[in-house]
């Protein structure tokens, strides 16, 4: 006797609601984090902003943040990170021999890294744009570089896209590339180049860190790229992947709920039930992930939400001195837009 479509899908549905309720296995990469206790992330050797070291050896910035976020939402102490400082050329090779647990440094996503790898793309954490730091003075637009030489770091995108605008805009640029992104800002500054090209970001963070006098360079309004960047981690762990991409979207929707490092306490006591999920206070979404209820909270308690971040590291209160722009909440006007916590 046949059963019927209405039954098979019923007992279909009652099967997967099963399995949703079930913890999921920790997966390897969390397995080799817990037993060593720490979580090793691949940063920028030196990106004011980003992820840079003070003399004592303590990192802060936007994708260090990250790094601490994730060490507190799997191990509960945001400390818990091994930090591995990488160049250009080094940084895919450390993430997919395992040297790394989690790439956070500043890498665009792009088709040919998404596809090529073996990697995988945990989300976007800045949303970005290649431009042109040029001395002040009469150069006021990237079309006036006709013939100019340019700084630039090999073993990026930059180097691909500067060549793209060169000849789609027939600007005969002259490439002068380096290895070392502290060698391609050094030639800028010391006048081997008439320009140096890297992501906005960067070149504001350079402008701040290495110019004796930032005020006598200026970033030109020209955009000449989409430069998505965000952290990476190697296929072939889903259960990584996903905790790697839940605490970045936990970042930024607790931003868009109003929970904060100084309030995420009190906010336990809310009435709002996405707040309750996402705070474990009323359901336990980190068992979905391998990790205990509290796994957010210990993550937003330990560096902020995502605007906090942002503020800390890179905002107009900071001497980069970047506007949210395409990084404000989709409420906002921005790209930022989480997948809802449910």
């Amino acid at each position: 006797m046949k059963m019927s479509s209405l039954k098979l899908a019923v007992m279909s549905l009652g099967a997967v609601a099963a399995l949703t309720s079930l913890p999921a296995h920790a997966g390897k990469t969390l397995d080799a984090i817990k037993s060593r206790g720490q979580v090793v992330c691949g940063v920028n050797t030196g990106l004011a902003g980003f992820s840079q070291s003070d003399a004592s050896g303590n990192w802060t910035g936007l994708d260090a943040d990250y790094c601490k976020a994730l060490a507190a939402a799997v191990l509960g102490d945001a400390s818990k990170v091994k930090w591995v400082p990488l160049n250009a050329q080094q940084r895919f090779t450390a993430l997919q021999s395992g040297e790394v647990d989690v790439l956070s440094r500043n890498t665009t996503n792009t088709l040919t890294r998404d596809a090529s790898l073996g990697l995988n793309f945990v989300g976007v954490n800045y949303y970005d744009g290649q431009g042109f730091l040029v001395p002040k003075g009469k150069i006021t637009s990237a079309k006036q570089l006709k013939g100019a030489t340019v700084c630039v770091q090999s073993g990026t995108t930059t180097e691909k896209n500067l060549t793209d605008y060169s000849r789609a805009n027939k600007l005969n640029l002259k490439p002068v590339v380096f290895e070392k992104l502290e060698a391609s800002t050094g030639a800028y500054f010391s006048g081997r180049c008439q320009a140096y090209t890297t992501d906005a970001s960067g070149l504001a963070s350079t402008r701040a860190k290495e110019a004796k006098d930032p005020s006598a360079h200026v970033i030109l309004p020209d955009l000449i790229s989409k430069e998505p960047l965000g952290p990476m981690v190697r296929r072939g762990d889903d259960e990584w992947f996903a905790i790697t991409k839940w605490v970045l979207n936990g970042l930024i929707e607790a931003e868009e709920y109003g929970i904060t490092a100084a309030n995420v306490e009190e906010m336990k006591k809310s009435t709002d039930p996405q707040v309750g999920r996402m705070l474990g206070s009323t359901e336990d979404l980190g068992k979905l992930l391998g990790l205990d209820k509290e796994w957010l909270a210990r993550s937003i308690k330990a560096v902020g939400n995502y605007g906090e971040i942002y503020d800390r590291n890179v905002g107009p209160k900071t001497p980069l001195n970047l506007p949210r722009g395409k990084n404000a909440l989709w409420s906002n006007g921005g790209f930022l837009y989480a997948p809802p916590l449910r």
